[in-house]
């Protein structure tokens, strides 16, 4: 059970909303200092919802501890005032539940939307605790679903998909937590906010590309890593490692995969001119775990030796989900990320026999929302039956929660600015899908530059689901939006602290997409200095 907390905590914005203060990021000047009057504030439910209560409670601060499983404390809260909306919608059936918190004092004239995790719509407290602690006023939704692994939801009781929740989930609730917030900060402080941003990872990353695409005006700048993106296909996709290794009949154990895993981080860390463990475009690296056959690896209980069957299993799991016939369907689990993420298996039982244990994620999602059976075995997949759940999910799910649109022209008019960092390692979401909705973008409006304008994207390597702000890197992700959007400084690298094969922190520059960080041959190869970013 920690490992699956530590792995959902992966996907939640527990630090994403971290503010670190640097001079790039200085306070916008506002009309003053403004207190929070903690009273109900006068509400206008969004067209098509209805307002069923609005409280204000003053909370006194201190230590906040998040709710569900993933828990995590925040301490130093400062005393806000907790504005409490529920929604529903006529027909629907639904509860939906808005919550805004606002520092009493210090509030430094912003607005931050705050987005969920896995099956989690919102934030648990961690990140609203977070954000008031840095002075900003900030909203979550949990759009009448449940915690990170709740999918209880999904079905109604005669065995059809709940489309109402399934639509708060996917993109109505984000949008109406962000209309209700800041009526709630207008009402709360007498003045509006003077700038509104998005923080979310993952399922929060996803839904904030969903309120670029669908409600370009909610937000000024929208930061949103790792997102989840083409939900429909990549859901299914990551399912694939189980199948690969039902179908093969052969179940690595976590030595093995660690071994072709650091096999395949040496042979290609050099392609950027250094050797430090971070393998900075992962994409490239076409290491083949045939090589492996026949080495001995330790493992817990003796040594372990590769087999063909291993490599053959690995091989199909990096190389990503295809067609019986060999269509190429998503990508794999990229090269140097944990393959123990997605093709996780049991412990030998009695008898020494193991099985696969999938992620929960998308075994729920084609267990519920595809078979429309939550005890449905994914074990049972077949290739070809692997082939037919992927476009169904497609064709049925698309355009409900798909978030890929690539005409980003309405929030490109507003004057949004949407930035995003995707670790090259990543375990969960391949970094490939961001990078295709990246070019997708691109051929639908004009090429790179006239994207760079308003959307940033930077690759992060070495670095798991939502890791950099989850472990011991950081980057100041908000800082340098907040730059973009108040003074038109447009981040051309984000510097980062990462941590190399030795367990070092190191400074690196994230460069934007598509350039890759390279070695210049000289300087200190723990400082950034020693890069530079240049086209691969």
């Amino acid at each position: 059970m920690r490992r699956l907390l530590t792995v959902l905590a992966a996907g939640a914005p527990l630090a994403a909303s971290v503010y670190l203060p640097t001079a790039t990021a200085a306070p916008h000047e506002s009309s003053g200092p403004a207190k929070a009057a903690c009273v109900a504030p006068p509400l206008k439910a969004p067209a098509g919802a209805e307002a069923e209560s609005v409280s204000a409670v003053r909370r006194p601060g201190g230590t906040v501890h998040g709710s569900g499983i993933l828990g995590g404390t925040v301490t130093g809260v400062p005393a806000y005032c907790e504005v409490t909306i529920t929604l529903t919608h006529p027909g629907a059936g639904d509860r939906a539940t808005v919550r805004t918190w606002l520092p009493e004092d210090g509030w430094n004239g912003r607005f931050q939307g705050l987005g969920g995790s896995a099956y989690a719509a919102g934030d648990n407290g961690v990140g609203l605790a977070t954000a008031v602690k840095n002075g900003y006023a900030a909203t979550t939704t949990d759009a009448g679903v449940g915690d990170v692994l709740d999918v209880d939801w999904g079905l109604r009781g005669d065995g059809r998909v709940n489309t109402a929740l399934l639509t708060n989930f996917a993109s109505r609730s984000q949008h109406e937590a962000a209309v209700l917030g800041k009526q709630a900060v207008a009402g709360v402080y007498g003045r509006r906010a003077s700038f509104a941003y998005f923080n979310g990872c993952s399922t929060g990353g996803r839904q904030g590309y969903m309120e670029a695409q669908r409600h370009p005006d909610d937000y000024d700048g929208i930061l949103a890593n790792a997102p989840a993106v083409s939900w429909d296909e990549f859901e299914v996709a990551t399912l694939w490692p189980q199948v690969v290794m039902n179908n093969e009949r052969t179940y690595p154990s976590s030595c093995a995969f660690k071994a072709f895993t650091d096999a395949a981080v040496k042979a290609c860390d050099p392609l950027d001119g250094l050797r430090d463990g971070l393998v900075n475009d992962a994409a490239r690296c076409d290491f083949d775990p045939r090589r492996l056959i026949g080495t001995e690896v330790p493992c817990d209980d003796g040594k372990h030796t590769i087999t063909a069957a291993d490599a053959a299993v690995v091989r199909r799991i990096w190389d990503g989900p295809r067609t019986p016939s060999g269509q190429k369907l998503w990508s794999g689990v990229p090269v140097g990320a944990d393959l123990t993420g997605l093709a996780r298996v049991t412990e030998p039982d009695a008898h020494g026999d193991v099985k696969g244990e999938p992620f929960p994620v998308p075994r729920a999602w084609v267990a519920t929302w595809l078979e429309k059976q939550p005890s449905f075995d994914v074990a049972t997949i077949t290739y070809e039956r692997f082939a037919r759940l992927f476009r169904q999910s497609r064709a049925e799910y698309g355009k409900v929660i798909g978030t890929d649109d690539p005409d980003l022209s309405a929030f490109r008019k507003s004057g949004g600015k949407l930035l995003s960092w995707h670790g090259e390692a990543d375990e969960y979401i391949p970094p490939q899908g961001t990078v295709e909705y990246r070019r997708q973008v691109e051929r639908a409006m004009g090429g790179a530059r006239r994207v760079d304008n308003f959307y940033r994207l930077f690759l992060a390597p070495g670095t798991p689901h939502c890791g950099l702000n989850r472990g011991k890197g950081a980057t100041d992700d908000l800082g340098a939006l907040r730059a973009w959007v108040e003074r038109g400084e447009a981040p051309t690298v984000l510097p980062a602290t990462l941590v190399d094969a030795q367990g070092r922190s190191v400074t690196r520059d994230l460069c934007g997409y598509p350039r890759v960080s390279r070695y210049r041959g000289h300087g200190d190869p723990a400082d950034a200095t020693g890069f530079r970013c240049e086209r691969h």
